[in-house]
Order: structure tokens, then sequence, then C-alpha cells
């Protein structure tokens, strides 16, 4: 098996009690250390990008090689989607492309200005949803706030507007969607919380009381990376100006996947990764023009941080059961 929907992905990683990791990349290169990494860890996996967000100028061209490369893995089960679609359209394009799920982020504003009611939000995702379930495609929407830079504050969050279990269960009956990213204590960003006590606004307990409320969907958490500090260090060491921050425990993820999470999605730590491995390789051969060796050593060191978190969500070994 490959390419498959995430509803199919989220309801074997229900059945088996783990979370499925969904890595953002922004190029071929990364979606290849993503891929490797799940192959290697024998792991279901999600594939995701962000329209308007890639190296490429051509992004109908950039998301069909993407999904090029991830059908050529073909012992992998893989999901290829769109996250944080903010437009219907951003949507349609995605599946045009071949993307087997899409997320139409339909919390707040288009402009990020200010949280969008919960009917206006209940409104753009049923449309995108009763589009999407006509040709197969799977939809993520979203509940509550999940802060950082998806909400316009700089990648710094101090205050979090967390997911109502009871508005959880109206949003999906009025909806339709496969897969619910709620608000439980995380921020989007390489920048996440300014002191320690910031991963602990994590509540296992309101994942448990939303999933109580909403059984039949898989429950998503964004903003969830554990910035570690040694790849924050490396970057600035080698010319970076990234602010320290505080992220998401390992264990606390681990604690939030056995009340209910499905599906982790993971951008900042993997970018960090391959940022520090990327700085490091640049400036250790600082005669080299050929870029292969340099991008070689981020796409590994990128693998290495996937295979970590394949481990922590439980996915790993679990390929042959999707």
């Amino acid at each position: 098996m490959t390419l498959t929907t995430l509803a199919h992905l989220l309801a074997d990683a229900e059945r088996g009690g783990y979370a499925v990791g969904a890595f953002n990349v922004s190029d071929l290169n990364q979606a290849v250390a993503v891929l490797d990494a799940a192959r290697a860890e024998r792991s279901p996996v999600v594939v995701q990008a962000i329209a308007g967000t890639s190296a490429y100028d051509d992004e109908g061209w950039w998301w069909d090689q993407l999904l090029a490369v991830v059908e050529s893995y073909a012992d992998v089960p893989v999901g290829l989607h769109l996250d944080h679609g903010r437009h219907r359209d951003d949507c349609v394009r995605a599946m045009d492309h071949g993307f087997t799920s899409v997320m139409i982020d339909a919390s707040r504003s288009v402009d990020d200005d200010e949280p969008n009611d919960l009917e206006t939000n209940i409104a753009l995702t049923r449309e995108v949803v009763e589009l999407a379930h006509a040709r197969g495609v799977s939809v993520e929407g979203e509940l509550g706030t999940v802060g950082g830079a998806e909400s316009g504050a700089n990648g710094i969050v101090e205050e979090l507007v967390y997911a109502d279990p009871e508005e959880a269960a109206h949003f999906v009956e009025a909806t339709g969607v496969d897969a619910l990213a709620v608000a439980v204590g995380t921020s989007h960003g390489t920048v996440k919380f300014t002191d320690p006590s910031g991963g602990e606004r994590l509540r296992p307990e309101l994942v448990a009381a939303i999933k109580e409320r909403v059984p039949g969907v898989g429950l998503v958490l964004h903003g969830s990376s554990s910035i570690p500090p040694e790849y924050v260090e490396t970057i600035n060491a080698h010319g970076g100006a990234l602010t320290p921050s505080y992220g998401i425990a390992p264990e606390a993820k681990v604690a939030v996947v056995a009340q209910g999470i499905r599906k982790v999605n993971q951008g900042a730590d993997s970018h960090l990764a391959w940022t520090a491995a990327l700085r490091t390789a640049l400036a250790e051969r600082p005669a080299e023009v050929e870029p292969s060796a340099a991008v070689a050593q981020a796409r590994q060191a990128m693998s290495g941080i996937i295979r970590r978190r394949m481990r922590e969500f439980g996915s790993a070994g679990r390929a042959t059961a999707v």
C-alpha cells in the first residue's frame, strides 16, 4: 500500500491506540526525508504542504512532483495532506493535484486578524467537506485557537483559547469532518512559550473529554513541536538569530496520544534539525560550492528527528497493520 486517505490512516491509528505523525515539507528533499524515516521505522505517515509555502515558483508543478515522490514509496502507507488551507479554493486546488486529504482552517478569518465565530467556521468547513467527500478526499477542520504564528502573535502565545467539548460535538455533527484539530494548549511556530511552564498548558483531560463526545473522529494536535534547544543553539552558533523558547515535551505528547490524539502535526522540530545540519555543513566546508553534500546532511538530520517522533507517537512498526 502507498497513497491512502487520512480517514483510513486515522481509523487504523484508533484501532492501534497510536498517533500518525504529519510532517510539513516545503521541497522535494524534505519529502524524501519524511518518507525515508517512515520506511526505516515501518511507520504510516502523513506528508503535508501549506499553500504558498515552497521552494518553487509554480505551486501546481510542486504539488504534482510531491505526489510523484509520495507514490514512489510503494511500501509506505502515506497520506498527502494540505495543511491549514485558508480558502475553499486552496482545498479544491489540492484535490485537483491528487491530495488525499485537506484541512480547511476556518477557525480564524482569512487575514488571521481575529477568530471566526462558530457558525461561520461550520459553514465554511461544511462546504469543503461536501466537495471533498464527493471526490473520496478526507477533511480536517479546526476548533478553538491554536496560538502562535497562526494567530499573528509573532510566534509567542500568552493566552490560549481552548476547545470546548460541547462545541466539538456540535461542530462534528454539523460539518461531517473526518478529523478535528483541537486547541488543547499548544502553539504554532519556532517560538512557542517564553517560560518553562508554557508546555504544561497542554491538557490531556480536555483531549479525553472531547474524545468522549466525538468518538468517530480523529483528533489532531497542532503546534506540538518540542523545540530542542541543541538545534536552536547550533543555528545561532552558525549565524542564526532564533529566540530561545520552550516547546511541548515528548512525554506530554505521549500523554495526549494515550487520551485519544490520533494525528500529531510537526513542522518546527524537523525544520530546526534541517537548518542546524545545513548551517553546520556549510560552515565546516566553506570552500564547497556543490550543494549535494550539505543538502544530504540536512535531509539525514530531518529524517533522524522524524524517526524519533514516530517512535514517541507509537506509529513505528505499524505499517504492516495499515
